[in-house]
């Protein structure tokens, strides 16, 4: 009796335990890890060096306590003379990127600045990703970008997309860059591809799924983050570059992030993931000019790189300060002097910096005009100008003549006020880039110089005019 009553309570007790186990499997699931990321990110740093060492003293503390990725939207390159113009052009850059632990960076426009042979030897050298979905490098030696990349790091996986935009020429798909140096590439429109990447999440098993753009904000003409996040809504987030911007928004329910420019801010965007979904997410937009600490070791790598005392020359003063578009109206005078021609044209996307009221060095000249363009003289008559000026539809500054829309047509006057005719012929000095650009407006062939853009403005300042004083120049024109 004894022996048949421990049995029954040794089968209830299994028996209750048993279907408490299987109640419990019922209502608790398998446990959901929240996993925190935290990413950093530059756009549009244009080789400007210096605040990366506040960079990297932000980027090792949050390392210390999170998961980290550090992430560039794109245009890398020209803006300084210091990576510009180094002996291995843009090599300051990458190396410094490289220190601080880059991982992942999208081709921008001014990423195909200076050539084949750079870009390839400056992506060898990288310690990071390259991405970039919608560019072909065909038979160059230049090593293809990822079309998209996941990044493991701790228990999250993160994928990024790269983009870069194509608006660099109206009969062509190429990005905002010299023509010449991109021919043997082959792009295509990014809205024409981006369907194909739609699956990627899914495919990659990702915890995240990232654009990380060099489109630009917002384009009501074209193909911009906004239009990306409307028209493909596949992504998580988008990170964006091109413009400039200062973007901390939602549309369509995918946040949109951009840092502005020239390495004034670093964007730190914290995020929550729970189940391959952001449970929370916070945008800081970083100042770092109004930031003190620094890493000591880069900050000497740094101050090291900018020691080139050939950059600090004087070579002329500015009587005030000038703004871009009297800067424009500057530089158009000295490539037309200097070039010895009737009438100079310069695009205003050329005229990268103003000028400060007071000694002027090269370093400045280079910061004004970073793109190393060539330069080259043609012969045009003034109707083939005109065709020119209408047919592009484009804003350029201008030198020698006074040029005024009336209604459908242009009236090209000299400086005395005369009329001058369409037959007319006249000496035009140009950088190389326009006629690349909008190549059907220009003759096959013409007078390529010896000096490049810049060289050509400090050859103006130091051999014909060293001072410079625009307070009332209106000297820009664009077809309406």
């Amino acid at each position: 009796m004894n022996y048949r009553y421990l049995s029954l309570l040794l089968f209830l007790f299994i028996f209750t335990a048993c279907s408490k186990n299987n109640t419990d499997n019922k209502i608790i699931p398998d446990e959901i890890i929240t996993k925190n990321l935290t990413i950093f990110i530059v756009n549009d740093v244009h080789s400007q060096l210096n605040n990366f060492s506040k960079v990297k003293s932000i980027v090792d503390k949050e390392k210390s306590i999170t998961n980290v990725i550090v992430a560039s939207s794109g245009d890398l390159f020209s803006g300084s003379p210091v990576v510009d113009n180094y002996p291995e052009k843009g090599y300051p850059m990458i190396d410094v990127m490289n220190k601080i632990g880059f991982d992942i960076a999208v081709l921008g426009n001014h990423e195909f600045d200076y050539g084949e042979a750079i870009l390839k030897d400056r992506m060898d050298q990288s310690n990071f990703y390259w991405v970039c979905a919608n560019v072909d490098m065909g038979n160059t030696q230049v090593p293809e970008p990822w079309e998209y990349k996941t990044i493991r790091i701790d228990n999250l996986k993160v994928t990024f997309l790269g983009l870069v935009e194509t608006d660099g020429k109206q009969d062509g798909i190429i990005p905002s860059t010299h023509p010449w140096k991109v021919q043997n590439f082959t792009f295509e429109s990014p809205e024409n591809i981006v369907a194909q990447y739609s699956n990627i999440k899914e495919q990659e098993n990702s915890d995240l799924y990232i654009a990380l753009s060099h489109l630009g904000f917002d384009k009501s003409w074209g193909f911009g983050d906004v239009q990306l996040a409307m028209q493909f809504p596949y992504f998580d987030l988008i990170i964006g570059g091109h413009s400039h911007s200062l973007i901390n928004t939602t549309v369509n329910e995918i946040p949109i992030f951009q840092a502005g420019s020239y390495l004034n801010y670093l964007g730190k965007i914290v995020m929550t993931i729970t189940d391959k979904y952001i449970e929370s997410i916070n945008y800081e937009l970083i100042n770092l000019n109004t930031i003190s600490e620094y890493d000591s070791e880069l900050k000497a790598d740094i101050d090291e790189y900018n020691n080139l005392p050939y950059f600090d020359e004087v070579i002329g003063f500015s009587q005030i300060y000038h703004s871009q578009s009297q800067v424009g109206c500057f530089m158009t005078d000295a490539l037309r002097e200097q070039m010895n021609v009737d009438i100079s044209f310069q695009n205003s996307g050329g005229v990268r910096s103003d000028l400060n009221q007071g000694d002027i060095t090269k370093r400045e000249i280079f910061e004004i005009s970073p793109f190393n363009n060539g330069t080259i003289i043609y012969s045009m008559s003034v109707r083939e100008i005109k065709d020119f000026l209408i047919g592009s539809g484009a804003g350029f500054y201008y030198s020698g003549v006074q040029i005024k829309q009336i209604s459908n047509d242009i009236q090209i006057k000299d400086l005395l006020g005369n009329n001058l005719n369409d037959d007319t012929i006249l000496s035009v000095g140009i950088i190389d880039y326009i006629p690349a650009v909008y190549d059907s407006y220009f003759p096959l062939t013409g007078n390529v110089q010896l000096l490049s853009d810049a060289e050509t403005i400090i050859s103006y300042l130091e051999n014909i005019n060293s001072q410079v004083n625009y307070p009332n120049c209106d000297n820009y024109f664009r077809y309406r």
